[in-house]
């Protein structure tokens, strides 16, 4: 029963922890784990009622029994010389311990086992578990959020009992360790050292930690440090193989300068390993700083001189008959290149039935290869995704044509309304929703011409993170449920207006709903004429 209880435990606590980034990146899929495991808990303590009912009954037979024992055995022919006695033995030995025999081998697990492999093709696997240990890191990154903040659960307003253990955070290390990824390797496995440290109880010994550590410290180039934390496993574990061959490799690579520094001056560093202590390694985004910051709601480029040029209003569409007797109230949330955003677009009845509609096809999201023109995932888009018809819910064919009275643009060359759901860590990097000029084949399956626009649904509010960025220009927009932005991505020209590079930040608290219409070009010859100015 203990070797099941511990399969059973490991089980749900995978269920529970793992979150791919590649399946379970949409919060709406992963509400179903949660009722998964509400269900596998609840059979879980239906068999352990059974198997401790099976157990007292046992227990009950026992203590009848060796009672029973005790008096016949000590004084075997005595006993036996009385008939009744003789006739209950023999009843015992041939009914009673056959029933007994039945009752020990009857298994109560079966209901459980049976449950738990129906769901089982359902569970998050490794590279789910791992997905969900870099959406950690991606938040770590963005939010610049120490190791320590997240195994206690302190996120930026919002305190609370979910805690990461001592395993939690070696097994975060560990993952970016075999990733080759050192930097968060150091900063999951000092945190994990830092709780061993503290008392904490913990499956995984001090000395493997150091291991790993001081090995990830000497990769980011801390020989120094690397050489303290080797001495302080050495301490732990004087046998230890490979930390004795690590330390002499590392004090070659210091040569004589470390060689002749004391022990005592090895083991000086006072200042914990935390972020900030080590530069983070450059990546492909050139404007990464800009875009994290502005996630975090910093370098935001509103200053009280554009904000007093930005007004609301109301709209009905150059006198669209739709909107004449209920039109849209509009605010300016930029002024170049023009963003505004629509209040009240969406109602909650008509967000509750596009997720309804979308939840069933979420699929990882996708975008669209600039050389082939084919859909196809990217690590930087992280989300899931559905793609909904005009003729799949008379809400869908109204949330099209409003977009159409709004914008003045026909929808009808544009894509399908696209649906998204952002996880944990959720997010799309800076991109141009328009295709450039070295992209010329992006659209050529559609026959529709480039992206002009992008209407965008926040159908959720977000409680923290979430933000629409633009680095160019420093703006942030956050998610409003029943809102949409609009904007227009190519200038009346054709042009394009590499200033709506923008990107989707990461989920950091909450559960991100979106919807989007991308508006092509063709078709508005006369709804929006072009410009004979570049730019303009």
């Amino acid at each position: 029963m203990r070797k099941l209880l511990s399969v059973v435990v490991w089980t749900l606590l995978c269920c529970s922890l793992s979150i791919q980034e590649d399946i379970f990146t949409s919060i709406g899929q992963m509400t179903d784990l949660i009722h998964t495991e509400k269900e596998l808990v609840q059979s879980l303590k239906e068999y352990i009622q059974a198997e401790e009912s099976k157990l007292a009954a046992v227990k009950s037979w026992a203590n009848k029994l060796d009672s029973l024992t005790r008096v016949s055995s000590s004084d075997p022919e005595g006993f036996l010389a009385h008939p009744v006695n003789a006739y209950k033995l023999m009843k015992r030995l041939h009914t009673e311990w056959s029933q007994l025999e039945s009752l020990v081998l009857q298994d109560p697990s079966e209901g459980f086992i049976s449950n738990i492999s129906t769901h089982r093709p359902f569970f998050p696997d490794q590279e789910d578990e791992k997905g969900a240990a870099k959406a950690l890191m991606r938040l770590q990154d963005t939010y610049q959020l120490d190791s320590e903040s997240f195994s206690r659960g302190k996120l930026p307003g919002l305190h609370s009992n979910v805690l990461l253990t001592v395993d939690d955070c070696f097994d975060m290390g560990k993952t970016a360790y075999n990733d080759g990824d050192y930097y968060h390797s150091v900063l999951w496995m000092q945190q994990a050292l830092r709780q061993l440290d503290m008392g904490e109880d913990a499956v995984t010994s001090k000395a493997t930690v150091l291991d790993y550590l001081s090995y990830s410290v000497y990769q980011m180039g801390d020989l120094p440090r690397a050489i303290e934390l080797t001495l302080r496993l050495v301490a732990l574990d004087s046998g230890h193989q490979r930390a004795g061959a690590n330390l002499r490799y590392f004090e070659q690579l210091l040569s004589k300068q470390l060689t002749e520094v004391k022990q005592s001056e090895l083991t000086s560093f006072e200042e914990p390993i935390q972020i900030g202590t080590y530069a983070r390694p450059k990546d492909h985004l050139p404007e990464r700083e800009v875009y994290e910051a502005l996630c975090r709601g910093e370098g935001v480029q509103m200053t009280e001189k554009r904000r007093s040029g930005l007004f609301c209003r109301y709209h009905d569409g150059n006198r669209n008959p739709r909107l004449l007797l209920r039109p849209m109230m509009e605010e300016d949330e930029w002024d170049s290149p023009r963003i505004v955003r629509y209040l009240n677009a969406l109602s909650h009845d008509e967000i509750e039935t596009i997720k309804r509609l979308a939840k069933p096809n979420l699929a990882r999201a996708t975008v669209r290869d600039p050389k082939t023109g084919v859909l196809t995932t990217a690590n930087y888009r992280v989300s899931k995704s559905a793609w909904l018809e005009w003729e799949d819910d008379p809400v869908v064919a109204r949330v099209n044509q409003r977009i159409e009275d709004i914008t003045g643009l026909t929808v009808k060359t544009a894509e399908l309304l696209q649906v998204a759901n952002y996880g944990v860590g959720g997010q799309y990097e800076p991109h141009f929703d328009f295709a450039r000029k070295d992209e010329p084949d992006a659209f050529k399956r559609l026959g529709t011409g480039n992206r002009v626009a992008t209407f965008l649904n926040y159908m959720s509010d977000v409680e923290a993170g979430g933000a629409t960025v633009f680095p160019d220009f420093g703006a942030a927009i956050r998610p409003k449920k029943g809102t949409a932005v609009f904007w227009y991505n190519l200038f009346s020209s054709g042009e394009g207006d590499y200033r709506t590079r923008h990107a989707a930040c990461p989920v950091l608290v909450g559960n991100k709903w979106v919807s989007n219409k991308w508006i092509h070009e063709r078709g508005q010859e006369f709804r929006r004429p072009c410009g004979l100015t570049p730019g303009n």
